[in-house]
This record gives C-alpha cells, structure tokens and sequence, in this order.
C-alpha cells in the first residue's frame, strides 16, 4: 500500500506543526521525542527553539542515548553537560534513555542480520514516540533520516557498537558495510513493533552536509534548503526525501548523491521495505 508523505517547502517551527497535526494521528500516553543532541561543534544540527511548538503540542520528553565512539556525547555526564550547553534541558524535560544500565535488550525475531536489539531502558516508560530528523548526509550510512534515528538513534551505547557491528560490537568500524546498513533497518523495525506503530515521523531537508550531527568537524551544507516532510510511515518518508534529492536542480546536488551512493545509502531503505514495517511506494501531498 502506498503511504501518505505531507510535505511544505516552508521550513518553520510552526510548519512542522501543522503537518503533524494533518497526518491525523495524535500521539497518546507518555510521549517520547527522539531528537539529535548535537556533538558539541556542529553547526548544522537543528536547535531545540526550532522543535519547541511541535514538542510543546504534544507534551513529550525529549530522549537521546549515549553515543559508542570518543566525544562529548559518550558518558552521561558529559552528554548531560551537553544537552544544557545546547539548550534542550531548559527547554524541554529530557531523558537520557541509557543513562543508567542495565540496557533493555529486545528480540528482533524477523532480522536478517541482527536478532536482538539493545536499547535505552528508559524507552520502556513510553507509550508512542515522534521522531524528529535531520535529513543530511552521513559518513557511513549515506545519509541520516528516520531509519537511522530509529535504529542508531534509540540503540544504547553497547546497542549502537552492536548493530555498526552486524551483530559482532567489536567490528563497530570494520564489519561488512551492507550488514550494517540491513542491521540498522532490522533494529529500526524492532523499535516499529515496540511502539506498536503509535510513532509520527519527521523529516527535515535543511542545513544539508554530506556529514552527520554527531561530527564535531562537519562539512557546511552543500545543497539548499529543500523542505520538511511528515508521514507515519518511516519507509516513505526517507525514501521521498532521496527522491526529492535526486529531482532537485540545485549545484551541490551532485556531491550529497556522491555521499549516498558511496555508501549504498539506499540499502537500509531496501532492506526496511522488505522487512514490510513501511513501504517505498507513497503519496506526496504538498501543502
């Protein structure tokens, strides 16, 4: 079945909402917000004053994880330091989900690569979730969306190594690249089934480097600013913002692509649909 993308080429805090609002789903219980911190350095990365209506509409909790590799995101104390020198703690509540151990491991019955996903406990006091993205490049998934905050995103410290490993977290750097990117859209889809699809999607296309958020050292976007698109269906929404890449007119069009397709980008959108939690097939509705 085709999914419903809503999209708006006017980029604003109070636009976000209002997509939101037309997908018709409203999120009940204890909300979580899966946001990007931010690596301290980056400039790219979206601040909270940008997301304030639409987390303040739904009454969520902003929740990160620690990240796996050396910075200032690593430990708790310092990812703690950094969501106030970002702002978000004044803003928001906020959760660190694996602040503390033991992680929550989940089995992921239906993997191809992965068969247990390790997640920040504090995920099991939620009830639904929206995910707020910043579409951009990665470094190694080729590009950054709603799959990889789905899967890296909400993974603890050990469930991040975990699944850039393909199940082995001592190849987190050197495991076989498309086992990682079938990894990822496995661990995505276990967060799906969690939340029994109770999740609204978010996708911004602004500040748009070939580098990711967690770069302290990132390149300057290379691509203008495109839009944001909104859906409950995490499929469609990663793979129409690559189509809106690929269609766009712009002249730092082809160095984004170069980023994706170096990195076989794509793949954890393949390996997702197949999985079934979401379908590359979708409506856009331009608003």
């Amino acid at each position: 079945m085709s999914a419903t993308v809503y999209f708006s080429r006017e980029i604003t805090p109070e636009k976000v909402l209002e997509l939101y609002q037309l997908t018709g789903k409203e999120l009940t219980g204890n909300v979580a917000v899966k946001v990007h911190s931010g690596e301290k350095g980056n400039q790219n990365f979206l601040k909270p004053a940008f997301w304030k209506p639409v987390i303040d509409h739904v009454g969520g909790t902003v929740v990160e994880c620690n990240t796996a590799y050396e910075g200032e995101r690593n430990t708790t104390a310092k990812h703690r330091r950094l969501f106030a020198y970002h702002g978000w703690s004044s803003c928001f509540k906020v959760d660190l989900l694996d602040a503390e151990g033991p992680d929550l491991e989940i089995a992921v019955p239906d993997g191809r690569v992965i068969q247990k996903n390790y997640l920040g406990k504090n995920i099991a006091n939620y009830d639904s979730m929206l995910v707020l993205s910043h579409f951009k490049g990665h470094p190694m998934g080729g590009y950054g969306g709603a799959l990889k905050q789905l899967s890296i995103g909400c993974a603890s410290s050990f469930g991040k190594a975990y699944i850039h490993g393909a199940g082995e977290p001592a190849k987190i750097w050197t495991a076989d690249h498309d086992s990682f990117l079938e990894a990822m859209a496995d661990a995505a889809g276990s967060v799906v089934k969690f939340f029994k699809r109770n999740i609204v999607y978010v996708n911004v296309m602004k500040n748009m480097s070939v580098d990711c958020d967690c770069c302290a050292v990132a390149e300057d976007p290379c691509i203008a600013d495109i839009g944001i698109l909104v859906s409950t269906d995490p499929v469609a929404i990663d793979q129409a913002c690559i189509d809106l890449v690929y269609t766009c007119s712009d002249p730092g069009r082809p160095h984004l692509i170069e980023r994706i397709e170096s990195r076989n980008g794509v793949h954890t959108i393949e390996a997702a649909a197949a999985l079934g939690y979401g379908s590359r097939e979708y409506n856009l509705v331009e608003v």
